[in-house]
């Protein structure tokens, strides 16, 4: 791991290119910020608790017909065969995982309240709701011993790290919880995962004397395999079975203490229920389908195991008989609420009053979200505490939905895409009360009419997370975020691919309309040199989907992206880099050491796009990016949100990056994509540019005799959020600050600028701080560059050249020193590309020195 003086410098580097101070304040933070875990994003949404209009974690009662379980963030209970649901808290945070003590006298769950996640104890009979820690960590899954004289748990008080704890409780009070989980560094080389070992989902034995538990000791991929312990702190333990799981096996222990059900998609691109025996062997199937099946629980009697399914879409709580695997759906058609609600009605429309998709947030006073019953609620990753106590939540609507909601102030924000103002409302929602509300939605620009068709590059439709969705959900996000494109990237999650039975050879999916354009292309991950967009393969996807995973049959570092680029062009493909760089590289460092393949690739002519603006550090990017123009490379820029759209906590909509392509009136994708490799481009989360120089748009070229020229540089924005800068870039450096208007939303205004050398120049906005409803770090944009050549000599930098000359240095050492390679010839193979572009670097810094 680098140093932190280390990083430090490199942040600098990044925010010197853009004449910024070093001393940015913080805004955005990660949700549940004390987990010291690697890729938040993917726990986050796979194994904590999530905010979803459907049920999620259940438990049962004593009495076996009865489950307690977690709705919209609270916690319901209801029988079977009802279809009445009764409320058991309201308030207070956002209440997950219950389970119900063996005397059906208490519930342990866990409450999010914002800034950690605590346990907390219910008492059915009266309601009281009772802590049970304080430690402001992040504590889950709690499960009373089959005596109901403890409680085993997950939780990060440790180091940030998953550790499994014991906590006695007698007469509704907790005593101090124990840790009986060793922390051990792994040492091994884990991308996904800390180096640490972890423990996850504590099942008891029915004699309360064992634990079964969640752990990736001794493994890289994946979070592990089944582990049987004694309920004490030891170190001693014994793995039973062994698969991946990522997060969700959720293993139950029958009553009897013979079988095991978990969750788990071996052979399979989803999630179903297994079930095994309590010492391992060959677990057996017990449901099957094209969705997910997870967080099983048996029944006290073993009778019926209920569990979480999303076969609808949405989350659905389902009880499955056994033997004979009947199954009924549990469905709460009436509420019974312990707190005073209302109805609250949101309709959208235009100007003219056409109804309109849309995205809607609706909050209350304390911070938390509500959606309608059957929505897709979805969370925000990250938020600003000095603004909100909890992260945004929001839903889509067809035009019209209605919500129940608590009683009080509401405050309503809807958007639609980047084209149309912000419209917030406030309202008060009285109880047993139904308001309704409709909003206007007011167009800013109409980029399209002027041929102008916006694009998400980088959009993943399942991907281990909550929900299930299809196409059709996924063009319905499309049309509420006003985007046109989206290029729906087939991936896999370890070694699952759950999007590949979509792949139609590069033809728009059946869903797609005049307007809305859904088409499966393919990410390509590999661990090492960079992940990348595979854009309108026509004949297959390139598998294995990965490379330089350690200890699997693709450890070695071939093919390298090189290598795939040429497979995917041969198929018609246009290929870039996604979600570059959280941080300027630095190519001196030599404990780190850059790994990217980037330069490789753009010197050997392989690169169609950049994603700019993306899940990633733009400023960053952007100054990698410079770079590479000033050495005379042609890059387009493209966005790409990387958006899980089946997740409930995800890193923005889709859309929320955007490409926009100057392709034409009429929407057609190898048009589309043709004027992306052109360079037609304009990146953004936000602010919507336009670049005239000379009458050129971005991509084309400007030639120029020998000797000092002016240019003509017409600039304008419009932006649904205020912007901080708006500027024109040069090889690199701002030479114009846009004058902008009051509000600083928008900016029109011609320019001069003076050429007296080849080089690009682009126009960017940009701000130091995120700026709601925008849910990315903070606002920025770039056009593609309009380049500008003088006498017909190509542009050259000294300093830029050496910079990758020692870029590529790194990658060569690093490939020289990999023990994966399957063949010399592999190695040999990529150590020339690596030459070959090392030469390239080489002969544009000659060529300066010789012009010098």
């Amino acid at each position: 791991m680098a140093s932190k003086e280390y990083l430090v410098r490199r942040t600098l580097l990044a925010l010197l290119a853009f004449g910024t101070s070093a001393s940015l304040p913080a805004q955005r933070e990660a949700v549940l910020k004390q987990i010291n875990v690697p890729h938040p994003y993917y726990f986050r949404e796979m194994y904590l608790p999530q905010l979803t209009t459907g049920p999620s974690g259940a438990a049962w009662m004593p009495d076996n017909a009865t489950l307690v379980y977690s709705m919209r963030g609270s916690l319901w209970k209801q029988a079977l065969g009802s279809t009445i649901a009764t409320q058991l808290t309201a308030g207070g945070g956002y209440d997950y995982q219950p389970d119900v003590s063996p005397d059906g006298k208490w519930v342990a769950f866990d409450r999010y309240d914002g800034n950690a996640v605590e346990l907390e104890l219910l008492e059915i009979a009266t309601g009281k709701v009772i802590p049970l820690t304080s430690n402001h960590a992040v504590n889950l899954e709690p499960r009373w011993s089959p005596d109901g004289a403890r409680l085993a748990f997950v939780s990060t008080q440790f180091e940030g790290r998953w550790h499994v704890y014991t906590m006695d409780v007698r007469d509704g009070r907790g005593a101090e919880p124990k840790r009986i989980t060793t922390d051990r560094d792994s040492k091994l080389p884990r991308y996904y995962y800390s180096v640490y070992d972890h423990y996850l989902s504590p099942t008891w034995s029915p004699d309360g004397k064992e634990l079964i538990v969640i752990s990736n000791r001794g493994e890289i991929w994946g979070t592990g395999g089944f582990w049987r312990m004694k309920a004490e702190p030891s170190d001693s333990m014994r793995m039973i079975h062994f698969e991946e799981t990522t997060w969700k096996a959720r293993p139950d222990w029958s009553p009897d203490g013979k079988r095991i059900v978990f969750s788990s998609y071996v052979g399979t691109q989803f999630n179903q229920l297994w079930l095994m025996t309590s010492d391992g062997g060959v677990p057996l199937e017990l449901t099957y389908g094209a969705f997910d099946a997870t967080s099983p629980r048996w029944s006290r009697d073993a009778r019926h195991i209920a569990y979480i399914s999303n076969e609808g879409g949405n989350t659905a709580l389902w009880a499955l008989d056994m033997p004979g695997a009947a199954k009924r759906k549990v469905e709460a058609k009436t509420m019974k609420f312990i707190e005073p609600v209302g109805s609250l009605t949101v309709s959208v429309t235009d100007d003219a009053g056409r109804v309109l998709d849309a995205r809607v947030s609706v909050t209350g006073p304390d911070g938390r979200s509500w959606a309608p019953p059957t929505a897709l609620m979805h969370a925000d990753d990250a938020f600003d505490r000095s603004e909100r106590h909890f992260e945004v939540g929001y839903y889509h609507t067809s035009g019209s939905s209605t919500l129940t909601v608590p009683t009080g102030a509401m405050t309503i924000e809807v958007t639609r895409g980047l084209e149309y103002a912000v419209e917030t409302r406030a309202v008060q929602v009285s109880a047993k009360g139904a308001k309704t509300v409709h909003v206007v939605m007011h167009r800013l620009v109409n980029l399209p009419a002027e041929g102008w068709m916006s694009g998400d590059l980088h959009v993943h439709m399942n991907y281990g997370g909550n929900y299930r969705t299809a196409p059709t959900q996924l063009a319905f996000m499309a049309r509420a975020e006003d985007l046109h494109v989206v290029e729906e990237l087939i991936v896999n999650k370890e070694q699952r691919v759950p999007d590949i039975s979509y792949f139609a050879n590069g033809v728009p999916d059946k869903v797609s309309t005049p307007s809305t354009l859904i088409v499966h292309g393919q990410e390509f991950h590999t661990s090492y040199w960079g992940h990348s967009g595979l854009l309108g393969l026509t004949k297959n996807i390139i598998l294995p989907g990965y490379a330089a995973y350690a200890n699997t049959p693709a450890g070695s570092l071939y093919p390298a992206n090189a290598n795939v680029f040429d497979l995917a062009h041969a198929q018609g493909a246009i290929t870039g880099y996604v979600h570059p760089y959280d941080e300027m590289p630095d190519p001196e460092d030599t404990i780190s050491r850059v790994k990217s393949e980037l330069p490789v690739d753009v010197a050997l002519g392989k690169v169609d796009y950049m994603e700019i603006v993306a899940f990633a550090d733009h400023r960053s990017t952007a100054a990698v990016w410079y770079r590479l123009l000033n050495c005379g490379f042609r890059i387009p820029a493209g966005a790409g949100t990387d958006a899980m759209t089946n997740f409930a906590s995800l890193r923005g909509p889709v859309g929320m990056n955007r490409v926009y392509v100057h392709s034409g009136a009429k929407l057609d994708h190898a048009r589309w994509m043709r004027a992306i490799k052109g360079g037609k481009t304009f990146a953004t989360n936000g602010p919507l540019l336009s670049l005239i120089v000379n009458g050129k748009e971005p991509g084309d070229e400007i030639p120029f005799t020998l000797g000092t020229h002016t240019i003509s540089v017409r600039a304008s924005m419009h932006s649904i959020v205020p912007v901080e800068h708006l500027e024109l870039v040069q090889n690199g450096r701002v030479v114009a600050t846009i004058p902008m208007s009051a509000e600083h939303k928008s900016a029109s205004a011609t320019v001069s600028v003076p050429v007296d050398k080849s080089g690009w120049i682009t126009l960017r906005a940009w701000s130091e701080h995120a700026s709601p409803p925008i849910l990315d770090i903070y606002p920025f944009a770039t056009t593609s560059p309009v380049y500008l050549t003088v006498a017909g000599i190509p542009p050259r930098s000294p300093d830029d050249a050496r910079f990758f000359i020692d870029w590529v240095d790194r990658l060569r050492e690093g490939a020289e020193r990999h023990q994966g390679w399957n063949s010399a010839a592999e190695k040999a193979a990529v150590l020339d590309l690596i030459s070959r572009a090392r030469a390239e670097y080489e002969k544009r810094a000659l060529e300066i020195a010789v012009s010098r």
